[in-house]
């Protein structure tokens, strides 16, 4: 998870199957934000957020051989990612907000 969301002063909650890293600061999703725009992919990971919306809740998939080697790369099937995919899911209060500032295009 390093490799994704880098170094955070949130300590993450580590179970068997998932990680959980609770935070109220924008840079715990920074690193995630930097990466979709080096890579041109915003309007794909917005279109899988708006479409994963549930409640509180949006989610994407990543590729998990990339995330490895500290690259972000949006799976749209779990089938694209050959070891499965990392499940990111986003919770907040303000979710359309931080979608909107996640997959900004900046002028």
């Amino acid at each position: 998870m390093k490799n994704i969301l880098g170094e955070t002063k949130d300590e993450p909650a580590i179970r068997l199957h998932s990680i959980r890293l609770v935070s109220d600061e924008e840079r715990s999703l920074a690193r995630i934000r930097d990466a979709l725009r080096d890579r041109h992919v915003r309007s794909a990971a917005r279109r899988q957020l708006l479409l994963s919306i549930s409640g509180r809740s949006a989610s994407l998939m990543l590729n998990r051989q990339a995330a490895a080697a500290g690259t972000i790369a949006i799976c749209g099937t779990a089938e694209e990612s050959p070891l499965g995919p990392i499940y990111l899911t986003i919770e907040s209060e303000k979710l359309q907000t931080a979608v909107d500032w996640l997959t900004a295009y900046e002028g």
